[in-house]
């Protein structure tokens, strides 16, 4: 029998020991007093923007909709309750380790095969989908990172803890973050920084990550990476030290944000998703896409109101809406969430 893991002190610090909040169904109270102080219980992830959602997609009884990203499966089970076990919902999601306990949850939430489905697939690849499951009546994009991915060092997406240097969604296929620099040059890897995240010292990082390379000391962790980025803040940033630390903080967000788009494609992933979105909505369909950085809201910006001009549809978001002060204090990791719409024209359904 294989025992807990023990902490010192009042509450655990490490990932491994805070299986409590892994587990909010069971210790509720432990979730809702991490939730209440601001924070999101380890493991778990907080839906972001669900009465705003909801208020775009207008979902009904009986319809067809599409949750793009699965996730921890918040904003699935918000839509499978309006449409009360009538209709059908599909979800999709790469993450083969998250995937797999979130369709477990919904299940035991009494949620059967006649009117829930996970497709283990990108969603770049709606079209595919649509052959099987036919065109939507409602669909949402969150484009964020869940918190669960967030929370486990072992998957590498945080630089806040140690752990091997991944950042895939799908850590079953391609390239990890650690292989991807071993593969790029240094222009390449300035540009990457630069292109996706806005990096100002994309230049002086890929420099510092070249001579690393040639050193055979190329950043293979979180923490190589975070102290890689410490020395040139060191160099190139404040001479005053708490703002040097609050520039660590910030260029390695930057970092880690340039490097997980770049090893799952996001940003062609994205492409390619709005590119074939209206051909997979019925007519009178409803689009709610959640984004968290500037890149990604550029590009739904711009095919929406492509697709306005166009007529592939009669309305769009004329700005974007954003959660409101409460939901922010409560969750903290919906801060820089922009919520835009796109509605397909009415019309008579196709098959």
């Amino acid at each position: 029998m294989t025992r807990r893991a023990h902490y010192s002190g009042k509450y655990p610090r490490r990932f491994e020991e805070k299986y409590k909040e892994r587990d909010p169904e069971k210790y509720a109270d432990i979730a809702e007093h991490v939730i209440g102080k601001g924070s999101t219980p380890a493991g778990t992830h907080i839906p972001i923007m669900v009465p705003e959602i909801l208020s775009v997609l207008k979902i009904a009884p009986g319809e067809h909709g599409m949750d793009a990203t699965l996730g921890y499966g918040g904003h699935t089970l918000e839509f499978l309750k309006a449409l009360g076990h009538t209709g059908h919902l599909w979800s999709t999601d790469v993450d083969p380790i998250e995937s797999v306990k979130t369709e477990a949850r919904i299940r035991a939430a009494g949620y059967g095969e006649d009117c829930f489905t996970v497709c283990r697939m990108n969603f770049r690849d709606i079209d595919r989908l649509v052959e099987t499951a036919g065109r939507f009546d409602f669909l949402l994009a969150d484009l964020g990172v869940s918190s669960m991915q967030i929370d486990d060092p072992s998957r590498g997406f945080s630089w806040k803890a140690d752990g091997p240097l991944d950042l895939r969604m799908d850590p079953t296929r391609g390239e990890s973050a650690a292989e991807r620099l071993a593969s790029l040059s240094e222009e390449e890897t300035a540009g990457m920084l630069a292109e996706n995240s806005d990096e100002p010292l994309a230049e002086e990082l890929a420099s510092a990550i070249s001579s690393a390379k040639r050193k055979g000391a190329l950043p293979k962790t979180t923490g190589e990476m975070r102290a890689l980025v410490t020395q040139v803040i060191a160099r190139y940033g404040s001479r005053d030290a708490a703002e040097r630390k609050e520039e660590v903080k910030k260029t390695c967000a930057r970092v880690f944000q340039a490097l997980r788009i770049d090893v799952n494609q996001e940003f062609e992933a994205l492409y390619e998703f709005l590119e074939k979105l209206p051909a997979a909505m019925n007519p009178g369909g409803r689009i709610a896409i959640l984004t968290f950085h500037s890149g990604e809201d550029r590009l739904v910006k711009k095919a929406f109101r492509e697709g306005l001009r166009s007529g592939a549809y009669a309305e769009i978001s004329e700005d974007v809406t954003r959660p409101t002060p409460e939901e922010c204090r409560r969750n903290p990791r919906a801060r820089s969430t922009k919520l835009r719409f796109a509605v397909v024209p009415p019309g008579e359904k196709r098959e």
